[in-house]
């Protein structure tokens, strides 16, 4: 099957994009010599004495094939480009692509100097991809029940057999780093072999320490009452998340600040509790649920203590802030056992 004249793969992720990358070029390679009919430019090609221009680029992809029966032009950090007069070479090089080359093109951060945000890609460009056949193959994991079914999906497509108690380990410990799983996969293939059946034995010395996770895994533990897993939540979002405590209580105010407004309501449903909350759907499902639990005299103990823990992470205490956090949330979850 022919390669698309041009393939455009997004994305904020930089282990999805080269992943993603990987892929398109070994499938517009074929069986073609990979040092001959490869080349890949960066934004160094597209550099000039003061800013960034894609001749370079686009003279890649019209030069004809040798010795081979196609070429593969990969363009790298293509989000340098974000306005429309900045595509126009590319744009009209594919009103006639050369059958001969395969283009791939990524639209991602540059990092000389580093790009803080990624521009989105001009309609010019997405209108010009789609007039001759290419893909836009988006990178992303998703939020919430979509990144947890985007990461199930990758597990069970894996190149090794993890069990059921192994999956729940790396869905635990990866958090909302759901990427992780990409390079954590292949590190697994590469010592065990593809096809290994693995536990959690075997998984367990390759995760580290854990990534980030969000901020309703932490409240969530809470309203349950599990001590264990919300200092776990709080340790990894003041480390892989590079949280302050500060932060932190911030969000814990906005969450007992939403059981507050519900206790004593008469609210009576979730329809209820989201038009009170200005939420939608489950979460307001969850502040209902635990606000009935807790009942108002909890809820107003646990807003005393969070207004007493702001006040110690602002100097009033000596303590370190890492351990006012982690009392704090020791007794916010003790709260909704008794």
């Amino acid at each position: 099957m022919n390669a698309p004249a041009i393939v455009l793969i997004t994305g904020d992720d930089d282990r999805l994009v080269t992943e993603a990358v990987r892929a398109a070029v070994e499938a517009a390679l074929g069986d073609e010599d990979r040092s001959l009919a490869l080349e890949e430019l960066t934004e160094e090609e597209y550099r000039t004495e003061d800013h960034f221009e894609l001749a370079r680029l686009v003279d890649a992809a019209q030069t004809p094939p040798f010795l081979t029966g196609r070429r593969v032009v990969v363009g790298r950090h293509l989000g340098r480009f974000g306005d429309k007069d900045s595509v126009v070479p590319l744009v009209a090089y594919l009103a006639n692509p050369l059958d001969t080359t395969a283009l791939i093109v990524v639209w991602e951060k540059g990092h000389a100097p580093v790009q803080q945000r990624l521009n989105p890609v001009p309609k010019s460009l997405l209108e010009a991809i789609d007039s001759v056949g290419g893909d836009v193959r988006k990178t992303a994991v998703g939020r919430g029940r979509e990144g947890e079914q985007w990461l199930d999906d990758r597990i069970a497509a894996g190149p090794v057999d993890l069990d059921r108690p192994a999956r729940a380990l790396v869905s635990r410990r990866l958090g909302e780093d759901r990427a992780a799983v990409v390079p954590l996969l292949e590190t697994l293939a590469a010592v065990f072999g593809l096809g290994a059946e693995l536990t959690t034995n075997d998984v367990e010395p390759f995760l580290g320490s854990g990534g980030d996770v969000a901020p309703w895994d932490l409240t969530d533990a809470i309203d349950a009452g599990d001590v264990p897993k919300a200092l776990d939540c709080l340790s990894r979002m003041m480390g892989a998340g590079g949280r302050h405590p500060l932060a932190i209580t911030a969000a814990l105010n906005g969450h007992y600040g939403q059981l507050l407004r519900l206790d004593g309501s008469g609210i009576r449903d979730q329809a209820g509790a989201a038009d009170a909350l200005g939420v939608k759907g489950f979460p307001a499902k969850k502040a209902l649920a635990a606000s009935r639990r807790l009942g108002g005299e909890r809820i107003a103990r646990a807003v005393r203590l969070l207004a007493a823990a702001d006040l110690d992470l602002r100097g009033r205490s000596a303590w370190p802030q890492e351990l006012v956090a982690e009392v704090l949330i020791a007794r916010l979850a003790s709260l909704s056992r008794s």
